[in-house]
């Protein structure tokens, strides 16, 4: 055993939200903080260049590359779950689309008994964290970490019929869908500055590493959490086939995912005893809301070859994928300096409704025939076509995480119950057919030669029930399984995201979410990590103050 020292603060996992709550702890200078991180750098081509992350995406060095288990609602499938295992954690792999949720999302965890969590309260960690290069309204930030930039003409020109149609269709142009309101279609704003990923690790750990209080062990995938008498004190970790242990004066703080936070209470003896005790791990504290009240979007991708030219025309052929390369080497701009999901928007699936319940995505590219374990967003179809997506952002269905193995190497067992609500399953047939319906108008219409997929074959509600079962795929927002919560017996952390039943131990990231955000989950994850800083460092200054 190889002792690593004592620090004030142990973060473990340098994903969104641990990269900014290891950040704002060290920066007075006054707190020594350690941010152990299992994978590696972030300086990867794949990973800096926006376009890239179809190649991390499966990239074991860069990426979990989890698999749920069997999914009997959609025939049987195995569902792919990507997260990071580099420097950024996820945000280092995701599409980079930013989106903060609708402002109901934050007052509804208010209103399920978390105090201090409501919009008016979360918007000012909003502000502080961004840099709104896109130079939205008084709502956006102006000299925060993360840079969040337009599309700056980079979008293919494609995105603009796709506007012009949601037009059509009865919405209005939403120029910032993180300003007054997510409703509308517009071009998507993202985690990019300067033709390159703004990840968590590039925002926070580049000026948080020039700190002499602060440090960062990357291949340091941590084993389990040292309890002395009901308090976390130290971690077990393991870097270069060595064991390491490290101690905390004050606090260790999780981020390290929806997956492995979960795991690693799990592993620690905090979760469900029964559980634990099947896996014949000793009991630390009976928590049985561990790894429960899994949540994750679920979406429907349409396929359409188009009568004009679409991304494909450019980076199928080897001169236009390296013309695009020259553009990128030279300026940092064109279509390899953005992601593919492009445009899209919020909308409501009734009249009724008080907030938008549907999120649409459209991306001028396709792969159709994809090599199993790829995402060729670089060598797309032969073909021009492109994709129209939805998905429901309020899904009711709830899956679980359980241990797998002793072994934290292994991979935990997830099962998200997709469609186990049958209000999810309606809702995605809702979605089907608006999305025929907004294929429809007259500027979409225009540019479509034919449905690929699911194809004129796919009609009635049994056909389209069939192929959402056949076809509907996780977008990757695995949220709330050691869910913030009032109530010890369900819940996991308390409102300000300290571990129930033990001390010294908080959840920081998405896993605490009560519920999903309305849209992506990097930037609310994030924004849980500014506010938990403030959290604990009130916490410790009041412990510390003098008497």
């Amino acid at each position: 055993m190889n002792d690593a020292g004592v620090v004030d603060y142990i973060v473990v996992g340098a994903g969104s939200a641990g990269c900014a709550v290891a950040s704002r702890l060290s920066e007075s200078g006054k707190y020594s903080v350690a941010l152990l991180e299992a994978g590696g750098s972030d300086w990867n081509f794949w990973v800096q260049m926006p376009i890239g992350y179809g190649k991390a995406f499966f990239d074991k060095k860069l990426n979990w590359m989890y698999e749920t288990e069997p999914e009997p609602t959609l025939n049987d499938r195995v569902s792919y779950c990507p997260r990071g295992r580099v420097l950024g954690g996820s945000s280092s792999i995701n599409a980079m689309v930013y989106i903060r949720g609708h402002q109901g999302d934050f007052d509804d965890w208010a209103s399920m008994g978390n105090a201090g969590w409501g919009w008016s309260v979360v918007l000012p960690y909003f502000r502080k964290m961004e840099t709104d290069l896109a130079k939205g309204g008084d709502l956006r930030g102006g000299n925060g970490p993360v840079a969040v930039s337009g599309a700056n003409g980079n979008e293919h020109k494609t995105c603009h019929d796709f506007i012009q149609a949601g037009l059509e269709f009865g919405l209005s142009e939403n120029g910032d869908f993180n300003g007054e309101s997510l409703m509308g279609v517009g071009l998507y704003q993202y985690t990019i500055s300067g033709g390159r990923r703004m990840s968590a690790a590039r925002a926070y750990l580049r000026a948080a590493r020039r700190r002499s209080n602060f440090r960062v062990i990357t291949n340091a995938l941590t084993q389990k959490i040292i309890f002395e008498g009901g308090k976390a004190v130290g971690v077990y970790f393991q870097k270069n086939g060595h064991e390491h242990e490290i101690k905390a004066a004050k606090e260790i703080i999780l981020s390290a995912g929806a997956i492995n936070t979960p795991q690693l209470l799990m592993l620690s003896g905090v979760g469900d005893e029964k559980h634990l005790r099947e896996m014949n791990i000793p009991v630390q504290h009976d928590l049985p809301g561990v790894g429960q009240h899994l949540q994750d979007h679920l979406c429907l991708d349409f396929l359409y070859k188009a009568k004009v030219p679409t991304l494909n025309n450019e980076l199928r052929p080897w001169s236009g994928r390296f013309l695009a390369a020259v553009k990128y080497a030279l300026a940092r701009s064109g279509s390899l300096a953005l992601g593919v999901n492009q445009a899209g928007g919020f909308l409501k699936s009734a009249p009724d409704l008080t907030r938008p319940d549907m999120q649409l995505f459209f991306s001028p590219l396709s792969y159709t025939k994809a090599p199993e374990g790829e995402r060729p967003l670089m060598s797309p179809d032969p073909f021009p076509g492109f994709l129209l997506s939805i998905q429901p952002t309020k899904p009711k269905s709830r899956g679980y995480i359980s241990l797998n193995s002793r072994d934290p190497e292994q991979a935990p067992k997830i099962f998200p119950k997709y469609l186990s609500h049958p209000d999810d399953l309606e809702n995605l047939m809702k979605g089907a057919r608006i999305i025929r319906e907004f294929s429809r108008m007259p500027s979409l219409a225009a540019i479509i030669e034919k449905e690929l997929e699911p194809g004129d074959g796919v009609q009635t509600d049994h056909q389209l029930e069939e192929d959402i079962r056949n076809r509907a795929c996780s977008v990757y927002h695995p949220v709330g399984s050691c869910r913030m919560g009032p109530d010890p017996r369900l819940d996991v952390v308390d409102n300000h995201l300290k571990v129930y039943g033990v001390t010294g131990l908080r959840v920081v990231d998405a896993s605490i979410f009560p519920t999903l955000t309305s849209g992506n989950t990097n930037a609310p994850a994030i924004m849980v990590g500014e506010k938990a800083a403030d959290l604990i460092l009130a916490d410790v200054e009041r412990l510390d103050a003098p008497r």
